[in-house]
């Protein structure tokens, strides 16, 4: 990301909310991209996982760093923030003040590290070696305070994205990694990642059962529960994120679900209570975003539209994974509702990679200046854009009205 992405529209009416996308594309127009964000979605989101999961909430930054998002968790009672970077530790600290930050990315430069600490107040690292380890204890000057939370894996199985492909310690190694942190007089902690997307539950019990098995491990009286022993007795288990969102032609579990298979493996494996921390980012955000986009051109065959942003804009995740995005189509803010047709849908660039992977279905006979509206945006949408080209997609509107019916859509299709 290049810069800090874009707060406010570029003009004035966008001090005040817009109603809806009817609004907009019927009064405002916009010939450049547009997110929409619903600040009342964001809030029952959050709301629904400070009041179910039972432990810390923490924000995975990552999925959307927008200013407004940030904010509107702070408000609604959100106080830990889970950061990959020197960035992001500045952007929520100067939004959020008196925030608890957690830097769990696993691997980190020296000077973020030593920032982050002196700068920013950050006593929460990740790794998953032991270099790692002696690089946080080098930048923290041993501080007793800091929680060096190691982060353990398993075989990848159900899950958009492998991340133990690239992050993760093997159980045998956690174990060291733990005896090394008890070593030092440092906090250990344990956090695993199941992946994002994760459609099965049961992944979050197999991973709080082989962290039974590593903390007794570590503290040296392996078939022992957690509880019954002294030894090493982390400061917290981080369970990740990976809850899933619902996208077209998928069915998953409820969020409640997730929550209840962690609570009841909690009291399976472990004999005591150990706090518990998650960090949602795709399931926190992505229905309180949608993505408008404006049709700018249709080629003659009537099967291939272009539109004002793509893989390179907002859409880069739509080339990387196989989910698919709830869509409307909107003339002069009026929903159409024609019968439908696939379209080929390019976005703007000189690219030919810049384009959907699946066809489209949309309202036949569709006109340059019609606008597309891409549901479930505001994950991973205006976060990993790029200004290839010329082209910029991060500018934000506030609207009134959740664009909450596009996730039903997608959860009913599925």
């Amino acid at each position: 990301m290049t810069g800090r992405v874009a707060t406010a529209f570029n003009k004035p009416e966008t001090a005040n909310f817009y109603q809806d996308a009817a609004q907009i594309t019927g009064k405002l127009k916009p010939t450049e991209p547009l997110y929409l964000f619903c600040p009342d979605a964001l809030q029952a989101r959050a709301n629904r996982f400070l009041t179910h999961f039972p432990g810390t909430v923490s924000y995975a930054v990552k999925a959307n760093p927008e200013i407004r998002v940030l904010e509107t968790l702070a408000a609604t009672g959100l106080q830990n923030f889970d950061v990959a970077s020197l960035d992001e530790v500045r952007r929520v600290s100067e939004y959020c003040p008196g925030s608890i930050l957690h830097y769990n990315n696993p691997v980190k430069a020296e000077e973020a590290i030593a920032e982050s600490y002196l700068g920013y107040g950050v006593r929460s690292f990740a790794l998953d070696e032991i270099s790692e380890l002696e690089k946080i204890q080098r930048c923290t000057g041993g501080d007793p305070s800091v929680t060096y939370t190691v982060r353990f894996k398993l075989a990848h199985a159900g899950a958009a994205y492998d991340f133990g492909s690239k992050f993760g310690a093997t159980e045998d190694y956690a174990v060291e990694l733990l005896q090394a942190i008890e070593k030092i007089g440092g906090r250990p902690a344990l956090t695993f990642h199941p992946g994002s997307q994760c459609t099965d539950p049961q992944m979050y019990e197999r991973y709080l059962e082989a962290a039974s098995r590593i903390i007794n491990r570590a503290g040296n009286r392996a078939g022992n529960r957690a509880g019954n022993r002294a030894g090493v007795k982390p400061t917290f288990i981080n369970v990740g994120g990976g809850f899933p969102e619902h996208y077209q032609g998928t069915t998953i579990p409820a969020l409640e679900e997730y929550f209840a298979v962690i609570s009841s493996s909690m009291k399976k494996y472990f004999d005591r209570d150990i706090p518990l921390i998650c960090e949602p980012g795709r399931s926190m955000v992505a229905s309180s975003v949608s993505l408008l986009a404006r049709v700018i051109h249709v080629r003659d065959c009537g099967k291939s539209l272009f539109v004002n942003d793509g893989v390179y804009g907002g859409m880069q995740e739509q080339s990387l994974v196989d989910i698919c995005l709830p869509v409307r189509a909107w003339r002069s803010g009026e929903a159409l509702s024609a019968t439908e047709t696939d379209y080929h849908v390019f976005g703007p660039t000189c690219d030919p990679v810049d384009r959907l992977s699946k066809t489209t279905a949309l309202p036949k006979e569709l006109r340059t200046g019609d606008y597309i509206e891409f549901g479930l945006m505001g994950a991973y949408g205006s976060a990993t854009t790029t200004t290839f080209n010329g082209f910029s997609s991060c500018t934000y509107a506030n609207v009134h009205d959740s664009t909450e019916f596009l996730q039903v859509q997608a959860s009913a299709q599925g």
